[in-house]
């Protein structure tokens, strides 16, 4: 469905959404006061940069040499991830507010890489963006799990315990 250059753009894009997600976390993990939601929010950052990664490896074009020179370029201040940030910062930073925003961006970009998938023709590509959205649906559930500790609600591996009871 997509000719050469379509496709080029369309790995490219999603590469760019990763670096942006990427940057999203750890600018994101910089501002959190509390030491568990920290935690999270690097290593999504850590996984968003492995994502690019896959993208990276799949990529058509020859104008990025270089995947940590890419990744390791400054923040995309413009990016809807940050400049969303921003806004959960400007309103007086919480950690509630940044995993309801992170887990609002994750299910959309879910979403979105589903639908590239299904317009994709070149299997091996398709396959880079089926992976990335179920992976994307795992950091949804991280963080609605750490959202949840953080909210002092029953965590899903104490459920047994309190129906029990």
């Amino acid at each position: 469905m997509f000719d050469n250059i379509d496709l080029k753009e369309a790995v490219r894009r999603a590469m760019q959404t990763e670096k942006n997600a990427m940057d999203f976390y750890l600018r994101g993990a910089e501002m959190m006061k509390n030491a568990e939601a920290k935690k999270v929010f690097t290593l999504l950052a850590r996984e968003e940069g492995e994502h690019a990664e896959w993208f990276y490896n799949v990529y058509p074009g020859d104008d990025i040499a270089d995947l940590q020179e890419f990744l390791n370029t400054g923040a995309d201040q413009n990016s809807e991830w940050l400049k969303e940030l921003k806004q959960v910062d400007a309103a007086g930073f919480d950690e509630r507010k940044a995993m309801e925003l992170a887990m609002e961006k994750e299910k959309k970009l879910a979403e979105h890489l589903r639908a590239m998938a299904g317009k994709i023709d070149n299997p091996e590509v398709r396959k880079v963006f089926e992976q990335n959205a179920t992976s994307t649906d795992h950091h949804y559930q991280i963080i609605e799990s750490e959202y949840a500790r953080l909210m002092g609600m029953v965590h899903e591996t104490d459920m047994d315990t309190y129906v029990r009871e």
